[in-house]
């Protein structure tokens, strides 16, 4: 390699260098962070909790004055050993009477077991839920900032799900998906067909890695095949990798069985350099495990998605 190239190649990795160290649209991955601490603050977030209570309502107040509607679905749940779990669902609503449509969906609930968690002692208490459970409502939040500003170019929903990590997922699921499940057989009409959806999940994981997940690969690869190019097109490509991985029982599924073209954007290997191997479903879910860098790639993508 001659020096000319070495030259051209040193100034194409500091071009992308620059660029993957600088927000790409007016998404804010810092105050996306903020919104993890601030629920971080209601403790857990179990279904039939009070920490949930103040979390939905938090949820809500900070949608109205973004989404031109928000639309609540309450409802109850009995579980399979029989306790009466009080749920609600979460719809905000930009452009709501535009036809096309894109849907991106998140949980806001966290799991009130910590089962994966390598101490025994430790696993019966809760996930605090930085990443699995706040860094997808963080997110949507800061993206409601962006789309109040600057209207998209589709109608848009942002659907809060509740209940999709209380119980197990089997097989066969038990007490799962319960949020996913109630919106798809309570679409909000019966000739509700979004362009695409895009589930995200745990994507404030600091060590981002995002692959191309099973249902989604099978179920809508076109959609794959934008939201991965729309993060190469931004610089993303470490982050959004080319390489799939297994199905994931996850919020999509409900949706995909509907007939909904949706996808998973998750970052299911929530692991860092120290620490327990995985931090998903464990005490170690905290918020020094997210990173508004993170947060700030997910956010320019999904902005993204919605305006060109």
């Amino acid at each position: 390699m001659n020096s000319r190239t070495i030259a051209t190649v040193l100034v194409a990795l500091a071009v992308t260098a620059c660029r993957d160290a600088r927000p790409q649209t007016a998404f804010d991955g810092n105050k996306a962070l903020g919104y993890i601490r601030e629920q971080l603050a209601f403790g857990p977030r179990i279904p039939g909790t009070e920490g949930a209570r103040k979390t939905g309502d938090w949820i809500v107040q900070k949608m109205k004055p973004l989404a031109d509607t928000v639309i609540e679905q309450r409802w109850t749940h009995v579980t399979a050993k029989g306790d009466t779990l009080p749920l609600r669902n979460i719809l905000a609503r930009f452009r709501p009477n535009e036809k096309q449509r894109i849907l991106y969906l998140t949980h806001w609930d966290t799991r009130p077991v910590a089962d994966n968690s390598p101490i025994l002692g430790d696993q019966t208490k809760p996930v605090p839920g930085a990443n699995d459970g706040a860094s997808g409502p963080a997110m949507f939040i800061a993206l409601a900032e962006v789309l109040k500003k600057t209207p998209p170019q589709y109608g848009v929903d942002l659907l809060f799900v509740d209940g999709e990590d209380y119980g197990s997922f089997g097989p066969p699921e038990v007490d799962v998906l319960m949020g996913s499940k109630y919106f798809a057989d309570h679409l909000p009409d019966p000739d509700y067909r979004p362009l695409f959806g895009v589930l995200f999940d745990m994507i404030g994981d600091a060590q981002l890695n995002i692959l191309q997940e099973g249902y989604s690969v099978e179920s809508a690869p076109e959609v794959v095949a934008r939201v991965w190019s729309t993060a190469e097109d931004l610089g993303y490509s470490k982050y959004f990798l080319q390489q799939g991985e297994g199905p994931i029982t996850d919020d999509h599924v409900p949706l995909i069985r509907k007939g909904l073209r949706v996808i998973d954007v998750i970052d299911i290997d929530y692991v860092q350099q120290t620490g327990p191997k995985n931090y998903h479903h464990t005490i170690y879910d905290t918020i020094d495990k997210v990173s508004a860098r993170s947060l700030q790639v997910v956010g320019d993508v999904a902005v993204t998605l919605v305006s060109r």
